[in-house]
């Protein structure tokens, strides 16, 4: 009987302690640009149940941090808007220093209740990361009163001689911290410019690669003025039997720069 009685006994420890070690919890994870979660019930580490629930807006937020600080930015689809304004305010944190927004990776990732909580709220609820547009989210970072010379700082476009407005290319904001602005223009939009446009209140000279009429690099320099008094008349000699419609002038200074054939501008 005292034997039975121990048996007994020690079922209903058993039983207590099992009691004990069930957990019922919400795992929330995003996943391939959504969140997912799962309630899950267990003994210790056994798994009883498993089955898919709505995770709640916390346990949503929670999720899409944890995977932002493990996986990086690289989840979102950067539009050319988003990522060409980001690039520019790396150039101005790098260049000026505050206020001037940490836009890199590890600095946007540090950052995410300030500049991203709204999108954070909408991926907790199920938008897909692919839906977000973040050039809005980014310009929450924008400094003010500061702000308001981005344009004159870091412009969008570059006016060449030519009259036309060419996109400027700034670079990567986790890249090389001595990389320039590239501007790419047709060598012919350039003819007689002499003095090289410089950024971010003169700290920074524009990188330019001078095109073929084809679009294909001719020169790189930074320095337009020893461009055409010397690497020019040898890159003449080179393209003017190739592209024989277009303009190839001796005298680049004297020249009318454009973007046309040279029936074209002739008319």
């Amino acid at each position: 009987a005292i034997i039975r009685s121990a048996a007994v006994l020690t079922e209903a420890q058993m039983e207590q302690a099992a009691s004990h070690l069930m957990t019922d919890r919400v795992e929330a994870e995003f996943v391939g640009g959504r969140v997912q979660a799962r309630r899950e019930r267990r003994i210790g580490a056994i798994p009883r149940s498993s089955a898919p629930v709505k995770a709640s807006a916390q346990e949503g937020r929670d999720a899409v941090r944890r995977a932002l600080r493990r996986d990086g930015l690289g989840m979102f689809t950067w539009s050319d808007t988003a990522d060409a304004l980001r690039r520019r305010l790396a150039l101005l944190r790098r260049e000026l220093g505050d206020p001037w927004p940490d836009v890199s990776d590890a600095g946007l990732v540090d950052s995410l209740d300030v500049w991203l909580a709204p999108e954070l709220d909408r991926l907790a609820s199920g938008t897909p990361a692919a839906r977000l547009e973040l050039s809005s989210p980014l310009r929450r970072l924008l400094p003010w009163p500061d702000a308001v010379r981005l344009d004159e700082l870091a412009p969008e476009r570059l006016e060449v001689p030519s009259g036309s407005r060419v996109r400027i290319t700034y670079p990567e904001p986790d890249g090389d911290p001595h990389a320039r602005p590239v501007v790419a223009v047709k060598l012919q939009e350039c003819f007689g410019w002499a003095e090289t446009p410089r950024l971010v209140d003169g700290r920074v000279p524009v990188l330019f690669h001078l095109l073929s009429p084809a679009g294909r690099p001719l020169a790189v320099t930074d320095d337009l003025a020893s461009f055409w008094s010397g690497p020019y008349s040898q890159v003449r000699a080179e393209m003017r039997g190739r592209y024989p419609r277009h303009p190839w002038p001796e005298d680049p200074w004297a020249a009318v720069p454009t973007k046309h054939t040279k029936n074209r501008a002739a008319r």
